[in-house]
C-alpha cells in the first residue's frame, strides 16, 4: 500500500472515531483520545528537528553553487513578483466570495458572550499588536545572533543571514567554495534521509494528531461557529483548487501531475498545521514529482514557507466578516478591501509564532471599527480551519516554485 494511501486511511479513521467519541460524551473515551496527543506532537517534532539544518543547507547549496550570482538576483526578483501576484489573486477571489457566503446567515444584533478565555487572549494580542511597529520589524530582519534565531525558530532573520552567508561563500576562493558547498550538500542529503525515516511513521502520527482534534470539534460544528469553520475551510479549498489550473496555464504542468506532487505535503500540512513541517515533503515533491531544478526548489521553497502566506487575504477577510456578523457590525466594501489588500503586504511581516497572524490583524480590526475582542473569538475557533489554511499555504508554496521555475526556464531559453 502506498504511503499516501495509509495516511489517508489513518486520517479517515481518526475523523470518524473522533466524531463518534464526541457524540458519545463518554469522558473516559475523551480522556483516552487526549492521551495519545503527545504521540502526534512527538512525530511533528521529529519532522521539525530537521527543518533548520535543511533550510540552511538548501539555501546555501542553491546560492553558492550557482555559476552566475546575477542569476540568483533575477531568481529572487521573479520569486517576489510571483508571491505578490498570487496574494493579489487570492484577495480578488475572496472579495466577492466572503460576503456572498455570510449573506446566508440571518442578521444578528448585539454583542454575545465571548468563549472562556477569549477576552484575555484578545487583550494580550492587542498589546502585542501595538508593540509590533514597522521600525521594530525592520530591525528584527537581521539577527544579532544567528544561532539564537535558529534556536527560536525566527525564520525570516535566519533566511536573510543564510542568504548573505551563501553569497559570501559564492564569492570565496574556489577551494573554500567547493568545500563548503559539498558539506552543506551532504548535510541536506542526510536531513532528507532522516525525514524519509520519520515519514514512515506518518499514519501513526496523523492518527494521534487528528483524533483529539476531531473529538473536541465534533460537538462544536453547529450554528454560527460551525458556519464560520465551513465557510473558512471551503474558501481555503476553493483557492487551493484554483491553483491547479493556474499552474497548468502559466507553468505548463498538468493538473493531475501537480496534484500528485502536492499531496504528501498537503497531508503533513493538514495533520500538523505547520507549513515549515511540510518543507521536506515540498522539496521532495518539487524535485522528483515536478522535476524542478534543485537551485529553484532550494531557493524558492524555504523562502516561501517562512514568508509567503497565500491564505492571509482569505483568513483575514473571512475572519473580519465573521466577527462583524457576530457583533452585529456591518462591514462595507471599503473595510473589506482594506483587510484583503493589506494582507498582500503584511503577510510578509507575520511573526513566526503560533497565531502570529492575529497580531498583525488587530490594528486593522480597530481601523475598520471591529472590536479587538473579536480576535479572541477567532482564536477560539481557529484550530480546525487552520489545518485547511496550511494546506492552502503549502500548495501555494509549490505552485509558486513551479511558476518561478517556468520563468527561469523561459529566460534561459531566450538567452
Amino acid at each position: 500500500m502506498k504511503e499516501s494511501t495509509r495516511v489517508l486511511i489513518a486520517l479517515g479513521i481518526a475523523i470518524v472515531a473522533g466524531i463518534a467519541i464526541a457524540a458519545s460524551h463518554n469522558e473516559a473515551l475523551i480522556r483516552a483520545a487526549d492521551a495519545i496527543a503527545p504521540i502526534g506532537t512527538l512525530w511533528v517534532n521529529a519532522i521539525r528537528m530537521t527543518v533548520i539544518p535543511l533550510v540552511v543547507s538548501l539555501v546555501i547549496t542553491a546560492v553558492a553553487s550557482a555559476s552566475d550570482i546575477k542569476a540568483i538576483g533575477r531568481l529572487g526578483g521573479r520569486t517576489l513578483i510571483v508571491f505578490v501576484l498570487l496574494l493579489a489573486g487570492t484577495a480578488i477571489v475572496v472579495m466577492p466570495f466572503g460576503p456572498a457566503l455570510f449573506r446566508l446567515l440571518p442578521q444578528r444584533l448585539g454583542a454575545p458572550q465571548l468563549p472562556p478565555g477569549a477576552a484575555e487572549a484578545a487583550g494580550e494580542l492587542a498589546a502585542g499588536g501595538q508593540s509590533q511597529t514597522f521600525g521594530a520589524w525592520v530591525t528584527s530582519l537581521l539577527p544579532s545572533n544567528p544561532i539564537a534565531a535558529a534556536a527560536s525558530g525566527a525564520m525570516m532573520p535566519l533566511i536573510l543571514f543564510t542568504l548573505l552567508f551563501a553569497l559570501a561563500v559564492a564569492r570565496s576562493a574556489t577551494p573554500t567554495r567547493t568545500t563548503l558547498t559539498r558539506f552543506f550538500q551532504a548535510l541536506g542529503d542526510a536531513m532528507l534521509t532522516l525525514v524519509r525515516w520519520v515519514v514512515l511513521f506518518a499514519p501513526i502520527g496523523v492518527f494521534a494528531l487528528v483524533l483529539p482534534l476531531a473529538t473536541h470539534a465534533g460537538t462544536a460544528l453547529a450554528g454560527a461557529i460551525g458556519f464560520y469553520v465551513i465557510a473558512y475551510s471551503s474558501g481555503c479549498l476553493l483557492v487551493t483548487l484554483l491553483l491547479y489550473p493556474v499552474v497548468r496555464i502559466f507553468a505548463g504542468i498538468p493538473m493531475r501531475r501537480f496534484g500528485r506532487a502536492a499531496l504528501p505535503s498537503q497531508l503533513i500540512a493538514f495533520s500538523s498545521s505547520s507549513s515549515i513541517a511540510s518543507l521536506p515533503a515540498l522539496v521532495e515533491s518539487a524535485e522528483r514529482g515536478l522535476e524542478l531544478s534543485p537551485t529553484t526548489a532550494g531557493f524558492v521553497l524555504p523562502l516561501a514557507v517562512s514568508t509567503f502566506k497565500i491564505a492571509a487575504p482569505l483568513s483575514w477577510t473571512v475572519g473580519a466578516l465573521f466577527v462583524g456578523w457576530f457583533y452585529g457590525i456591518p462591514l462595507h466594501a471599503g473595510g473589506l478591501a482594506m483587510i484583503a489588500f493589506a494582507a498582500i503586504f503584511l503577510a510578509f511581516a507575520v511573526p513566526g509564532i503560533p497565531r502570529g497572524a492575529f497580531i498583525m490583524l488587530t490594528p486593522l480590526f480597530l481601523a475598520i471599527g471591529l472590536p479587538a475582542e473579536g480576535i479572541g473569538l477567532l482564536i477560539a475557533v481557529d484550530a480546525f480551519p487552520d489545518a485547511f489554511s496550511t494546506i492552502l499555504n503549502v500548495t501555494g508554496d509549490l505552485a509558486a516554485a513551479a511558476l518561478v521555475a517556468r520563468g527561469v526556464s523561459g529566460s534561459l531559453h531566450s538567452q
